[in-house]
């Protein structure tokens, strides 16, 4: 029976196809990031205790750089270790870093707190794409999208859920909010430690053992699979998607707060709408993904990316009513579940020897594109107003030709190598 002639998947199928070290998996990702607070929380607790403004903005700042080396370094580890290792490695290295923030965040030891910060960074989103790598290599193919969506869900209600909790702890005592995160983190490690499995997924497994290599043949295998990723014209095009589509995405929680206050509007019209898209994300992307799966992989990027860049476009109307506050983010949020699942997935397409480059590399680029995007839209924002929407609109919608380019071009070169099963080179160029 051929993909084509199966019948569409379905939510109920999923939920039965998955194996029970991928609902560990997802728990574990989702333990962990009930208890993330450093970033979110670290400007208003530096302040809190006393550090000035442009500390606590540095601080926020080498926390995001160190998000960023991490994920290419938890990448490159996986490809070396496998991914257990580096999801346990990297949850027992964040736990005590976290865990000590508070004994460092005084005026005379900020070398040190920056430093330990960025560690915490690194260290903290090293385990991401292990966390893929192995979510890929578990599921059965034919539900590799769905698991993707399922690992966004696990994310979104952990980050929904996790200022609830900070606003409860926050009134024990400040400190207690970065021991508990370490304390989750360090849950997150053992539970991964003993429930998670050591080997590579079994259709790796009969695979004929390589021969040791040398550390000098490591590197040069390293490089020259960098080497071929940057000449992979379409998969350049995608990361240029990734980083476009989440500066525009961004601007969802910093520019239209700022769009909401300077229109005249309750702030409490912003909190309804952060908190409709959240549990909008977390009810209905499965099902939504669903049916995304019965359609090409570069036509749901396409589509999800025009719905969101006009429901940015929206908030530019957001001064004549604030009806088109709650159009708009209906819209937005319904492009991201349309889009967002492909585009996640996308990287866990490439054959086994490169995936957890190709995953590392996606979220990176997501992660600078994070960092970077406030610091833009605020500027840009402050700068155009209303016009600024449409300037993200057509930002989105460029990321959206671009995704459409490569994940297409790749869904083509998979076509082609079907009939005579030849395997896709690594890094083909466009």
């Amino acid at each position: 029976m051929t993909d084509d002639d199966k019948p569409p998947i379905g939510v109920l199928d999923t939920l039965r196809a998955t194996p029970t070290t991928v609902r560990y998996l997802l728990g574990g990702v989702l333990v962990n990031q009930l208890g993330a607070f450093v970033q979110t929380f670290l400007v208003l607790y530096l302040t809190h205790r006393g550090m000035s403004g442009g500390t606590a903005g540095l601080a926020l700042a080498a926390y995001s750089l160190g998000t960023v080396f991490g994920t290419v370094l938890g990448g490159e580890i996986t490809h070396r270790l496998g991914a257990r290792t580096t999801i346990v490695a990297a949850m027992a290295g964040s736990a005590p870093l976290v865990a000590v923030l508070p004994l460092l965040a005084r005026p005379g030891r900020v070398p040190v707190l920056l430093a330990a910060i960025a560690l915490a960074g690194l260290f903290a989103q090293a385990y991401r794409p292990a966390a893929s790598v192995l979510l890929s290599d578990l599921m059965p193919e034919r539900y590799q999208v769905m698991a993707f969506s399922m690992m966004r869900i696990a994310l979104n209600t952990g980050a929904a859920l996790a200022p609830l909790i900070a606003a409860g702890v926050i009134l024990l005592d400040w400190d207690l909010l970065f021991w508990l995160d370490g304390a989750t983190t360090l849950v997150y490690a053992l539970l991964a430690y003993r429930l998670l499995p050591r080997h590579a997924a079994p259709e790796q497994a009969s695979e004929p053992a390589a021969a040791p290599r040398t550390r000098a043949e490591r590197r040069s295998g390293g490089r020259a699979a960098y080497g071929l990723m940057l000449r992979d014209r379409a998969y350049l095009a995608y990361l240029a998607a990734v980083v476009l589509g989440t500066v525009a995405y961004v601007q969802s929680s910093i520019s239209l707060p700022l769009e909401i206050v300077h229109d005249g509007y309750p702030t409490w019209l912003y909190s309804a709408v952060l908190t409709a898209s959240s549990l909008v994300l977390i009810t209905c992307e499965l099902k939504i993904t669903a049916y995304i799966t019965r359609i090409p992989t570069h036509l749901a990027v396409g589509v999800g990316h025009l719905v969101n860049s006009v429901g940015l476009a929206a908030y530019g109307l957001a001064v004549h009513s604030g009806a088109f506050v709650l159009f708009g983010a209906v819209l937005a949020v319904s492009g991201l579940m349309i889009a967002g699942p492909s585009m996640f997935a996308h990287p866990a397409t490439f054959p086994a020897g490169s995936k957890a480059r190709y995953l590392a590399t996606m979220q990176a680029a997501a992660g600078l594109a994070s960092a970077v995007g406030p610091l833009f839209g605020v500027w840009a924002w402050t700068h155009l107003h209303a016009g600024f929407w449409v300037l993200m609109a057509l930002v989105n919608g460029l990321a959206g030709v671009l995704a459409l380019l490569g994940t297409k071009h790749r869904a083509d070169r998979a076509d082609t190598a079907r009939p005579d099963t030849a395997p896709e080179p690594v890094g083909e160029t466009a």
